[in-house]
């Protein structure tokens, strides 16, 4: 009869260490995916809704542009125009989670069909 209590116990044990695991990796996960290569497409500022960079994590390190159609682009860390994009769009998101102007003014622009 004590089998079954030492069992669920047990169980309830494994349960909770499994479920507990979890959050202490979050921290470890990017929002930004890893880019398989690069682009040197100038978007303009009104289109850009985020800017970050890659994970370290990452084997290829990028700037990673997202549009306010949800398109990503991979840009070179190494170049200028992007660096500075980055630095700008920093700025403007230093008080908010929400970019100013010039970044995240323009719509989404989808064709018609």
């Amino acid at each position: 009869m004590k089998t079954l209590p030492t069992l669920i116990l047990l169980a309830l044990i494994c349960f909770l260490h499994h479920s507990s695991a979890g959050p202490m990796h979050v921290g470890l996960v990017s929002e930004e995916p890893c880019c398989p290569s690069f682009t040197q497409r100038l978007i303009p500022k009104p289109k850009v809704r985020h800017v970050a960079r890659t994970s370290n994590s990452c084997k290829t390190p990028a700037i990673v542009v997202t549009t306010v159609c949800d398109k990503k682009s991979c840009l070179d860390p190494e170049w200028r125009w992007a660096k500075k994009l980055l630095a700008e769009f920093e700025k403007a998101t230093v008080y908010s989670k929400s970019p100013s102007a010039p970044f995240n003014t323009s719509w989404c622009e989808r064709p018609k069909n």
